[in-house]
């Protein structure tokens, strides 16, 4: 929580700057990276160096170790660089600690609101010290769901088309641009659910266990899964719609886009 803080605050004060004079593309001209991401996984990686010496970083920007074994950070330093770029105030500092590929303890702060939402393996998940549940929702027909969108066009059409049926089976369908903070929102009962299809371990690392511990039913990307959905599937969903959803998106063949 203190690293992420520290992370935060440097993503808040140097937006401007980065996004005027240092964005740059990676996977397409649509996905951006800006010198405030690489600036933040910098500090994050320097302070875990400090007080976490000789431990193993995984970061978007800087890569890493691929091992699952032993321990390791996981770093998003700025999770929803878009809206970051377009100064949309819902993105996130994600930093999570791992054990053996399995998050153990993880914290996810909102550089513009100052949130920081917390969990750790049996301790329960907080926002702002204040404990975490998930929503009692018990209908997928009045189940408020988030997704979010791959960057390369022929899977985007592909996730819109499952959107389409998706939406005639529940209240309505959010899309805000952050997974980290998407699973974040279904830990405060803010979305019943949230599902997503080729996110990196980044990307949820810390978000998908604050909802594991609110008491979200998860499926995280799997390898050699053979549910139905594919090996890069997240489903998060509060117990009472987490079967009817993952029924829904296996129905719309969600997991092949």
């Amino acid at each position: 929580m203190r690293i992420a803080r520290e992370a935060a605050e440097l993503a808040r004060t140097v937006r401007d700057e980065a996004v005027t004079d240092g964005v740059d593309t990676k996977s397409t001209e649509t996905d951006v990276v800006t010198t405030g991401d690489r600036a933040v996984e910098r500090l994050v990686r320097e302070r875990l160096g400090e007080l976490r010496p000789g431990e193993s970083v995984l970061g978007e920007e800087e890569g890493g170790d691929g091992a699952l074994d032993g321990l390791r950070w996981v770093v998003d330093p700025i999770d929803g660089t878009v809206n970051y770029l377009y100064g949309f105030p819902f993105y996130a500092v994600s930093l999570a600690a791992q054990l053996d590929g399995r998050s153990i303890a993880g914290a996810v702060v909102e550089p513009v609101s100052g949130r920081v939402w917390s969990a750790a393996v049996g301790r329960g998940a907080f926002l702002d010290g204040k404990r975490l549940r998930v929503s009692g929702a018990d209908r997928l027909d009045l189940a408020l769901v988030g997704t979010g969108f791959a960057y390369d066009v022929r899977r985007r059409t592909a996730q819109a088309r499952v959107v389409g049926d998706l939406l005639g089976q529940v209240r309505d369908i959010r899309r805000a641009g952050a997974a980290s903070l998407d699973l974040c929102a279904v830990a405060a009962g803010w979305l019943d659910a949230t599902y997503e299809v080729g996110l990196n371990r980044w990307d949820w690392a810390a978000g998908a266990l604050v909802a594991e511990e609110a008491g979200a039913t998860l499926r995280l990307p799997t390898a050699g899964s053979t549910d139905g959905l594919g090996d890069e599937m997240l489903v998060c969903a509060t117990p009472g719609v987490a079967d009817g959803l993952t029924a829904a998106l296996r129905a719309a063949d969600a997991g092949g886009v």
